[in-house]
């Protein structure tokens, strides 16, 4: 059953045995996995429910549409870096382009020997990878969507010796119209809202959409109801609530709201790690022109990955973008810029990316979106230029005749040597047209409760029946894309849960 809270024309109350928020890869995974094993289940979502007959491709409307905050959410302190969140049933993975890698080994192994994480090994969690790689169809980019953009690349990497390997997404049926960031129109990606959401209300979960949970009821040390607030479709209040008893409460809004939900809750943090450990994937949109035409909207955005620097924390994907997403990181004003943009048929589009051992902090604010405050240190910026000179030299061995690098100071790069270069200098972060993807780590797991904010299987210290189940668990820097990880974490929850019910 599917409820949109816009529609209520008075309070509702319900109870059931697990209240789960937010529905992205954390929370739809905990609602499909307990319902199918027969476990009432509540799923609470505070945007509405699309699919892809509603995502026309157009930058504008979809970024109204299926983003927190119209795609402006993001960090202040230092600079302002732009974090972009979806804000619909399926959460960011209706947003993303599908890229399902597993969390390497040896961060696993780190979260074990480092933060007292148990049972996270890569042979203890290879069983919860192969189910949800299977239930999504994972699977190499094939021929038939991989186009030239990534081709390029990729024969720019290996004329460098760099190695790198088509990406693992999860999707039946695509067709490569390009827009992955933008919702796919044929629902080929298979985001939570095409898979695990219609498999949980199929299973028997209730829905409501358009629901924003307020504060978690706590007493006598236990966790045991929902508070939210029912919205219209411009996100106000109606002045109508839902409240959901529940015999245990699993918060999966993401890195940068569960905790801020947890803190207005006033959930108690005997670790003082709530809301803090905050870390992101910085990145730069490095641009290239070509003699030949490139036609990158005629393929999957985000295709190949050059994992070579993975360990040093550098990894390197597709990011083919839309005209108007793309014309701020081209260089120039006026007509050099109309010049350069008219070139878009064969202009190329990869993202460098970092993981940092920067960390910021989360804060509840006085509206519906918290405080993020992060500072990007002298160590990251200089790991970020080293990614972006190796995307531009890329580039070059792949027969760019110029690179946008994104640099303000070093804007136009015209040959392997203007890359190489940018290794000499120190930029700040100021210097560089920056956006960030994947928060994670502010609820970050671990067994002692001095230093963890939930045990290894999302549990909160402290609080009986209260559970986190997304990217705020992690403990440090995923280095990859976090979606896959979350799954697994969340379906590992979902069993311990159902276990423990």
């Amino acid at each position: 059953m599917i409820i949109d809270g816009s529609g209520a024309t008075h309070d509702l109350n319900a109870s059931t045995r697990v209240c789960v928020i937010g529905s992205g890869a954390g929370g739809a995974v905990v609602a499909k996995e307990l319902a199918e094993s027969g476990v009432e289940v509540v799923l609470l979502e505070e945007g509405a429910f699309y699919t892809g007959k509603d995502f026309t491709g157009d930058p504008r409307e979809m970024l109204a549409l299926l983003y927190r905050n119209r795609g402006l959410t993001g960090t202040v302190g230092g600079v302002t870096i732009p974090i972009p969140l979806g804000k619909c049933v399926g959460g960011t993975t209706v947003i993303n382009s599908g890229t399902c890698y597993r969390a390497p080994d040896y961060v696993l192994d780190a979260w074990r020997r480092d933060f007292g994480v148990e049972h996270v090994s890569e042979a203890e969690l290879r069983p919860y990878f192969e189910k949800v790689e299977q239930e999504l169809n994972v699977h190499p980019v094939p021929d038939a969507t991989y186009g030239r953009n990534s081709r390029f690349f990729e024969r720019g990497a290996q004329g460098l010796g760099f190695s790198g390997a088509r990406i693992p997404r999860n999707e039946r049926g695509c067709v490569g119209t390009g827009v992955c960031a933008l919702g796919c129109p044929q629902d080929a990606k298979q985001a939570m809202h095409v898979s695990y959401v219609p498999k949980a209300l199929a299973a028997g979960a209730t829905l409501y959409t358009r629901c924003r949970a307020e504060r978690i009821l706590i007493g006598n040390g236990r966790a045991f109801g929902v508070i939210a607030s029912l919205l219209d479709p411009n996100d106000r209040r109606t002045g109508h609530e839902v409240r959901v008893l529940a015999d245990r409460i699993v918060v999966a809004c993401g890195a940068l709201l569960s905790p801020a939900l947890l803190q207005r809750s006033g959930v108690p943090d005997d670790s003082g790690w709530l809301g803090r450990n905050l870390h992101i994937h910085p990145a730069a949109r490095v641009v290239a022109r070509f003699d030949e035409e490139v036609r990158g909207w005629e393929e999957v955005p985000q295709a190949f990955n050059v994992h070579e620097f993975t360990r040093d924390g550098i990894f390197i994907q597709g990011q083919f973008v839309p005209p108007a997403i793309e014309a701020p990181v081209v260089p120039g004003i006026g007509q050099a810029h109309k010049n350069r943009m008219a070139d878009f048929a064969r202009l190329g589009s990869f993202g460098a990316l970092i993981s940092d051992v920067s960390a910021g902090r989360v804060r509840a604010g006085r509206g519906a979106w918290p405080l993020v405050t992060y500072r990007l240190q002298a160590d990251d910026v200089q790991k970020l230029t080293r990614a972006i000179s190796l995307t531009a030299q890329i580039f070059f061995a792949g027969g760019a005749r110029e690179v946008y690098s994104t640099i303000y100071r070093r804007p136009i790069l015209q040959n392997p040597g203007d890359a190489q270069a940018l290794l000499s200098e120190r930029f700040r972060p100021a210097d560089i047209a920056m956006m960030a993807f994947h928060p994670q780590g502010t609820c970050r797991m671990g067994e002692d409760a001095r230093r963890a904010v939930t045990n290894s299987f999302g549990a909160y210290h402290g609080i009986e029946n209260l559970y986190v189940s997304d990217a705020s668990l992690f403990p440090s820097s995923s280095k990859v894309n976090p979606q896959i990880t979350i799954m697994v974490l969340a379906t590992r929850i979902a069993a311990h849960i159902a276990a423990d019910l």
